[in-house]
């Protein structure tokens, strides 16, 4: 499997965008609380993140009343 292959079939999938709906939050809202950049925000929601910080993850899923495995599931 090349390289670009093996990026796009991590087998996880970010629930970021339907929290977001659920909550009746803004991507915006959750950078100005959560501290992260609204572009790495969406590189995340659009499953093209290749890495998270537990800090951020951790204020993410505090901003959204989550747990982990709410905000990341197996795309399998």
């Amino acid at each position: 499997m090349s390289p670009a292959a093996e990026e796009e079939a991590s087998g996880i999938h970010c629930r970021l965008d339907e929290l977001l709906a659920e909550r009746g939050m803004t991507l915006t809202a959750l950078s100005e609380q959560v501290g992260v950049s609204i572009v790495n925000l969406s590189v995340l929601k659009n499953d093209r993140a290749r890495a998270i910080r537990y800090s951020t993850l951790s204020a993410i899923c505090r901003a959204l009343d989550c747990e982990v495995g709410d905000l990341l599931v197996r795309a399998d």
